[in-house]
């Protein structure tokens, strides 16, 4: 298959459609802008979130195919119960789709994600330095800026056109206070240890899940042989302790855009750590603006990590600026499994760990 049939769409993160994780510009806004319209989220076990942007709405086929008839749209950010994930047809290499009561989806379109309100906290835990990490835990939550002006160039782009400002499921963030707004909810304070221009945020607090010391304790810390394998004609990753599979998921590495692979080596290897970290790079055209990036676990120069990915699914094919992206669940598995071991505050290490092979095939 010719390199142009891959799916490699840039627009999921060039600043120039902003397509960095979802803005919504014909999505629902509720009448007041901290409003998460959790209450609003198909009441289902499993949910996908709609992760075109820009105003360009999202297909829904009448089988899994894209040749299919037409029979609905999904806007930016809609949320749609998901039914079952099926083979099907496109031009692209990946043929996932996924079927909702209104009709078929493309999978990578559609990032997973559940509805799990958590109950706010009442204060936060004693230390040094006040708040702790938490991680997303519904489709999305609208936020307000704490301490305008906005720095970061997404969030300017976003209050500059009157849009929303969003976090997402599974993104992990740092809170350090709590208030109750004048309509008697509670809401966190919300920003990022790592990377960031400085924005801070006011959320609703049930959309945040506390993360504690011990949810983020090693895992196998005893096993000094360790050893992760990323497949980049298969699109894979695989951790080894003495040599046995210990976990495997799929991944996208770099698609084949000028300076955007992923390198190759027998012997990279860890060497940086970040419980959460900002990432923002490129030119304006073609670069990236992407916060609360959770689990992220460095293995080359250049800015190349395996980590987190909450702004498309197309997992098992190219599709990154260089990067290794995994799903939420798989990034916090690799993140607690290689060494080095991370403090939980302030969330990153800087030390030689885990060895680390990207192989052609």
């Amino acid at each position: 298959m010719p390199q142009s049939s891959s799916f490699s769409r840039r627009d999921f993160l060039q600043l120039s459609g902003l397509a960095l994780g979802g803005i919504a510009l014909s999505g629902r806004l509720s009448s007041g802008l901290l409003q998460p319209l959790m209450d609003d989220f198909p009441q289902a076990a499993r949910l996908g979130r709609v992760v075109e942007d820009f105003g360009r709405p999202t297909n829904l086929r009448a089988a899994p195919s894209s040749e299919a008839a037409l029979v609905g749209e999904l806007q930016a950010d809609e949320v749609v119960e998901c039914l079952r994930e099926v083979v099907g047809y496109t031009p692209f290499r990946n043929q996932r789709w996924v079927e909702t009561p209104r009709g078929y989806v493309w999978s990578p379109l559609l990032q997973p994600v559940r509805n799990l309100p958590n109950a706010p906290l009442s204060s936060l835990p004693a230390s040094e330095t006040p708040g702790m990490w938490m991680e997303v835990t519904v489709p999305y939550v609208n936020a307000q800026l704490a301490n305008p002006p906005a720095r970061g160039f997404r969030v300017s782009f976003l209050v500059q056109n009157n849009l929303p400002v969003r976090f997402y499921y599974g993104q992990v963030l740092w809170v350090d206070d709590i208030r109750t707004n004048d309509n008697g909810a509670i809401e966190y304070r919300v920003g990022e240890l790592h990377g960031s221009r400085g924005d801070i945020f006011w959320a609703a607090a049930e959309a945040f899940k506390p993360i504690y010391p011990e949810d983020v304790t090693p895992i196998s810390p005893q096993v000094e042989n360790k050893r992760i394998d990323v497949n980049l004609a298969r699109q894979t990753l695989s951790c080894f302790e003495d040599e046995r599979e210990v976990f495997f998921c799929r991944v996208s590495t770099g698609d084949y855009g000028e300076g955007r692979a992923t390198p190759v080596g027998d012997y990279l290897q860890v060497f940086m750590k970040y419980l959460s970290t900002h990432m923002e790079g490129g030119s304006t055209g073609a670069g990236y603006d992407l916060g609360g990036i959770g689990w992220t676990t460095f293995i080359a120069t250049g800015g190349i990590a395996i980590h987190s990915t909450y702004w498309h699914n197309n997992f098992g094919e190219r599709t990154s600026a260089g990067c290794v992206n995994v799903t939420p669940q798989d990034a916090k598995f690799i993140y607690r499994w290689t060494s080095p071991e991370v403090p939980y505050y302030p969330g990153n290490m800087f030390v030689a760990g885990t060895r680390v092979r990207v192989l052609e095939g």
